[in-house]
Order: C-alpha cells, then structure tokens, then sequence
C-alpha cells in the first residue's frame, strides 16, 4: 500500500496518464526488500508470453551470503534492462528502426521477429544475458500430442505469432519487452501485475505525479553493473538456440547467481533496484 491505496491500482492510472503524453520513456524499479522469490513474476511472464522451453525473459536469481548462524538470502529478478546504451543492438548485423533491433523512443529495446535471423551475436552481447535464441520446442514434445494451449498463439509487439515450427518467433532472439502489447492497451505488464509482494513500480520515471518517480527519490537506487565474465566455456551463437537464460549465464559467464549492482553501468539500464539493507 502508498498512501492507502494498491501500488497496482496506482501504477495502472500512471500508465494511462502517461499514454497521453508524446514522449513516454518506460521505466521499472524492483524492490529487492519486498522480494520473496515466490517466482510468481515469472510463472505470469510465460503464461503471458506462451514461452517455449529454453526461453525465460525474467528469471530471479538467488544468492546467500554468510555463515550459519548469520546467513542472508537476496532474490533479485532480471528482466531486460531496456538499456539506454544496448550492446545488444549495436551487435546486431540487421540493426536501426523496423529492422532486427533498435533502441525505441519509448525506452524499450525492440525485436522484429521477421527481420532477425537468429545469428546469436545479441545474445553473446548482452553482459546480463537477457536473451535467448528460441529453438522452436514444445514441453509436450515427445508425448502422444503437443498440447493446444503449447500451439497458443503469442501476441508480442502487438502482433499474433502462431506457435509453429519454421515460423517466427522459433529459430530467433527472444526477450522481455515490457509487454509492450499490454502497455498499449493501457495494462500493467503481467510481471508487475502478479507480484503478490508489490516489489515492482512502472511507469514514466519523468512524471512527478508517479509511484516510479516517487519511489526512486525517496531511496537509493542502484543499477545492475555489466560484468565480462569468463565463463566455463566459449560458445557459437548456434550452440545457444533451446538454451534458457539461466544455463547461458552460466556458460558465458554474468550474471550467473550473483548480480552485481552499482550506482551506474555503461549500459544505461531502464531497470533499477532498491537493495535490502546492507546489500551492498
């Protein structure tokens, strides 16, 4: 609760607000002190997005430190950061406006799935890796019968893709995109809507009148750091596709389990964080 009403109740009038003006640059701030890694985040993000195997635009990510007695546990979700300053895009051979990926005026870093043509190289440069090459497989694979709900129809970026092998979005990059298609239609994205814990503000972080602004003047905020780990191994972009975020970063190195905060990256991230107490 802020001021006795629902944070959600407050961040949808945010949203709306904020369609009306011309220039709207999406934001998030994630609250680590509210975070109880229930993952609900991320159980709502692929219902929403009908994720495939090997894809997962918000992983949380858990670590401990101390020793017993005295251990603490932080849990830190990681969508894409919508960087400011993409290494992604810039990695991309098809890069600039309506092509494979571009940097928008809205803050949020796009994808065209008909344009991309899976080569991986935004995958391999993304230093938080938040994206991942979708292999085209289903859970039900491999059963009597793909279920229906797995041939499900996504609508990201505001457009219907059928869940079909050789048919885009399988074979291409894939990330968090703030559900862009919800925003469009004035919703809260899924993620924010299903914390139970209230842990995400969204908005315009511009607009004085938001919860997003509010939040992030009122405490300190920190960014995720880019971080060129080395990683087990070295890998081809054809080695990622069916890889889920969570086994790249382990491969390639950052973020793995430990993410690594700052009061700024190179980057530019659009997403920031509230630390626990002493998370530091």
């Amino acid at each position: 609760m802020y001021d006795g009403k629902d944070e959600l109740a407050i961040i949808q009038e945010d949203i709306k607000r904020a369609m009306g003006k011309p220039e709207t640059k999406w934001a998030m701030l994630i609250d680590l002190r509210r975070c109880t890694a229930c993952k609900a985040c991320t159980a709502g993000c692929v219902a929403e997005q009908k994720s495939p195997p090997g894809v997962i635009y918000r992983p949380v990510f858990e670590e401990e430190t101390g020793t017993f007695p005295n251990v603490k546990r932080r849990f830190a979700p990681r969508p894409c950061l919508q960087c400011d300053n993409p290494p992604c895009v810039e990695a991309c051979p098809n890069k600039g406006e309506n092509k494979a990926t571009w940097k928008a005026g809205n803050g949020i870093v796009m994808i065209n799935y008909e344009q991309c043509i899976g080569c991986g190289r935004c995958v391999i440069a993304c230093p938080y890796k938040a994206r991942t090459l979708d292999a085209g497989a289903f859970y039900t694979e491999g059963t009597p019968k793909i279920e229906d709900y797995e041939t499900a129809p996504t609508w990201e970026y505001s457009k219907k893709w059928p869940r079909q092998k050789n048919h885009s979005p399988a074979g291409n990059a894939r990330k968090c995109h703030f559900c862009l298609h919800r925003l469009k239609n004035g919703m809260v994205p899924m993620c924010v809507s299903t914390c139970i814990c209230r842990a995400n503000f969204f908005g315009d972080p511009e607009d004085r009148e938001s919860l997003i602004y509010k939040m992030m003047n009122g405490n300190k905020v920190k960014v995720l750091r880019e971080v060129k780990a080395p990683g087990e191994a070295k890998l081809k972009p054809a080695d990622l596709k069916g890889m889920n975020a969570m086994d790249i970063a382990k491969k390639i190195g950052y973020p793995g389990t430990i993410p690594v905060f700052a009061d700024s990256s190179q980057t530019k991230p659009r997403v920031y964080y509230i630390l626990p107490l002493g998370g530091e």
